[in-house]
Parts: C-alpha cells; sequence; structure tokens
C-alpha cells in the first residue's frame, strides 16, 4: 500500500481520520464524515479516511485507496461485529501504526472510543494532535442495553475520564453529549455541531404522488429513518403506530434503514397487522429526501442520539420530527417537532399534538430549525477543534461552547 503522496503546493494540514463501524448502509456517520472531509478539503487541507470494509470486496490489493470530494479514503480489511447487522472494524494494531507512521498526519481525527482508542497514546508518542469525535452516548447505550442508570453512570464515567486523558481533546456535537464527558470532570472538551445540506434537503421536494404511493387513502404517512438495531428503539415506531391505529387515526408507517432487527419488527407488524412498510436501506440520497420532505411527520425513538443527522434532514424537508426526549434530539427539534417518553402512546400523544397544528405553520417551523445548521460552520467548528488554520492564512470561527481548555500531553 502507498500510504504516503506528495502533497499540492500551498495544501494545508494533513488530517487523518479513521473511523469504525461504518458501512455502505452507514446513515448518519457515513454523512458526516463525507461533509466534513469535503469541506476540510475546500478549506485547503488534505483529509485521508481510513475505513474497515469487507476484504472479499476489496480486490486483489486487499484495501481500496480512492480519492474524491472528501479527499483520499483508504478502505482495509475489517472484521464483523457479531450481531451488529454488518458493522466492521479495524484490527491488526502493528499494521495500522504503520499507515499512521507512513501517512504522517498532522492532526488526528477518530471516530471510534473503544476499540481504537490506543490511537491518542500513539499520537501523542508522534507528537501529533489528535481528537476524538464522540458520537454515541456510553451512558445512554449501556441504558438502551439493560444496564441499570447507576452502573450505567459509573462504567461511562471510567471510559470517558480514560477518552479524555488519550486525547488533545473530545469533539462533542451536542451540549447533551458533551455533559457526560463534563459530569466525568474532563477539562478538553469542545463543541462542533454538525450540518445538513440545506439546498439537497428542501421542503420543495415534498411529492403528492409520492405521498400517495407509500399512503395509499391514509391520512397520516409516518416516516422513520433509523438503523434497525436496539439502542435506536425501532420498536416504538411499531408500538406508536398501534396506539394511534387504537385511536382511530389512519396511519400508516414507512421504514427507512436496515439492520439486525429489520425481520423481526417486520414480523411483528405482520402479526399484528400494522399497514408498515420496510424499505430498507435507501441509498439514493435524493430518493430519502423526497421522501422525507413528502411524509407528514418523521418518528426518531433512540434515546441515546447525540445528534441525529436523520432528523435534522427531516426537518430541513420542512417535516416534524417527534423524538425521544432522552436524546440530543429533544433539543435541537424545538419548535420543529415534539418530543415523547419511550413508550408507544406517548409518542402517539406527541404525533397528535404535533398533528393537530396547521400543516403550513408545522411545516414552517421544521424547516426553520434546520437552517441553523448548515455544514459550514460545522466544518470551521471542527477546523477550530483542530486549530486549523486556514492556508491562506484565515482561521475557522472557534466552536462557541465551551472554550477549549489545554489538554494533557504535547500539542
Amino acid at each position: 500500500m502507498t500510504a504516503r503522496r506528495v502533497r499540492p503546493a500551498g495544501t494545508g494540514l494533513r488530517i487523518v481520520r479513521i473511523a469504525n463501524f461504518v458501512t455502505p448502509e452507514s446513515g448518519g456517520l457515513r454523512t458526516a464524515l463525507r461533509e466534513l472531509g469535503a469541506g476540510y478539503r475546500a478549506a485547503g487541507h488534505d483529509p485521508v479516511l481510513v475505513v474497515p470494509g469487507p476484504p472479499d470486496a476489496l480486490g486483489p490489493r486487499g484495501f481500496r485507496d480512492e480519492d474524491g470530494a472528501q479527499g483520499r479514503v483508504l478502505t482495509l480489511p475489517g472484521v464483523p461485529v457479531p450481531g451488529s447487522g454488518g458493522y466492521r472494524v479495524l484490527t491488526g494494531r502493528p499494521r495500522l501504526q504503520r499507515l499512521l507512521a507512513a501517512l504522517a498526519p498532522d492532526r488526528l481525527e477518530v471516530c471510534d472510543r473503544t476499540t481504537l482508542r490506543w490511537t491518542g497514546e500513539w499520537a501523542r508518542r508522534a507528537r501529533v494532535p489528535a481528537v476524538m469525535v464522540s458520537h454515541e452516548s456510553v451512558d445512554g447505550v449501556l441504558r438502551t442495553w439493560g444496564v441499570p442508570r447507576p452502573l450505567a453512570r459509573a462504567v461511562a464515567d471510567r471510559a470517558n475520564l480514560r477518552t479524555a486523558h488519550a486525547y488533545s481533546r473530545v469533539v462533542c456535537t451536542t451540549e447533551w453529549a458533551a455533559a457526560e464527558f463534563v459530569r466525568a470532570g474532563a477539562r478538553n472538551v469542545v463543541r462542533a455541531p454538525l450540518g445538513v445540506d440545506l439546498a439537497a434537503c428542501h421542503p420543495e421536494l415534498r411529492s403528492a404522488v409520492l405521498r400517495g404511493h407509500h399512503a395509499g387513502r391514509a391520512a397520516v404517512l409516518l416516516l422513520m429513518c433509523s438503523r434497525l438495531s436496539a439502542e435506536k428503539r425501532p420498536g416504538r415506531a411499531l408500538d406508536a403506530l398501534a396506539e394511534l391505529r387504537r385511536r382511530g387515526v389512519d396511519a400508516v408507517l414507512v421504514v427507512a434503514g436496515d439492520g439486525p432487527l429489520r425481520a423481526r419488527l417486520a414480523a411483528r407488524a405482520r402479526a399484528g397487522r400494522l399497514p408498515a412498510v420496510f424499505l430498507g436501506h435507501v441509498a439514493d440520497r435524493g430518493r430519502l429526501a423526497a421522501l422525507q420532505a413528502s411524509a407528514d411527520l418523521v418518528l426518531a425513538p433512540g434515546p441515546a442520539e447525540t445528534f441525529g443527522l436523520a432528523a435534522l434532514e427531516a426537518l430541513a424537508c420542512g417535516t416534524p420530527v417527534v423524538a425521544s426526549a432522552a436524546s440530543a434530539l429533544a433539543g435541537l427539534v424545538g419548535a420543529g417537532g415534539d418530543t415523547a417518553l419511550d413508550d408507544g402512546p406517548s409518542f402517539a400523544d406527541a404525533v397528535q399534538r404535533v398533528l393537530a397544528r396547521p400543516e403550513p405553520v408545522r411545516r414552517a417551523a421544521a424547516r426553520k430549525r434546520a437552517e441553523g445548521y448548515g455544514w459550514r460552520p460545522a466544518v470551521d467548528a471542527f477546523l477550530a477543534a483542530h486549530d486549523a488554520v486556514r492556508p491562506g492564512g484565515g482561521r475557522p470561527a472557534a466552536a462557541p461552547w465551551p472554550s477549549p481548555v489545554a489538554p494533557r500531553g504535547r500539542r
């Protein structure tokens, strides 16, 4: 594998990013990686992304090396995570260490707080400033797995402190996500929100034909865009649908997404005679945006969401969102929807509250809420976390909350 490439004259920092748990069917994480990489390159930097993939799809060389709008992408053989529905992780620490040394990063950005935490120590020894991007809540995920709250908090606090000590900075996309680090005593946490493509996700994509195709004669078209795995609580959407229909609301549900629970959820819908359609992963971003714009309401039941890109895309399409009150989406949705407790009746109540508002009012509120989140300010916030000065001399604006604190280790 040829790791080093000559940088074009005037190129800024080489920002090497490593991420696990990324598949072709990944949703928010893959979108964030793509948009941030494109933003780094547009700002004059040299982004390189390293991700795992299935060995049998990587060709005779055993890896894939591609260039695109988001920069260079290296796909290496990954080991499947049992029961995850396709997730893979990079293993073989010596090989990754050699690759990192050959890539010679000026900055390191890591998106896996479990199997890749050793990269923080590598970066310290190599004198490379490194950030860990927290895309999940340890506390929240443990509780979705049934771990009692006191134990989940204790385990999360220990894990989060180890993460904070391993990296120059920890980047959290919301104040909600940062709270568990702050609670544990981490002092090198910065906030850098994600964004949404406000041109690609727009209310004008709403289609009466598409809505009719999925809703038929039903009065309400509900949509859930989610990975179908335990921590996302996708069964709550079926709970809400069942409760709404029990109350006499003529609603149907469309599910865009795949995962290990898909077969079980589809079987449950058939057994309960619930009008739910499972589309699987929708790879066409334009088709997904049109579907989001054509729905009457989007459900986001995951209680451990640290940001929720799919929900933000729905808001940008002018479609209100009902989200779990336990997740970061409670602060993001605002007037663009409503929140619910982790049960079907509560979600049904929230759906009915939103639908009681005049349609033009609720759709305008959803779009207005999304307009506060663009990818340009998101990229600037991430670059600020890297102390990445633009090659032309300009410096991205720092994330407004909280002020960066000098981290442990060398910078």
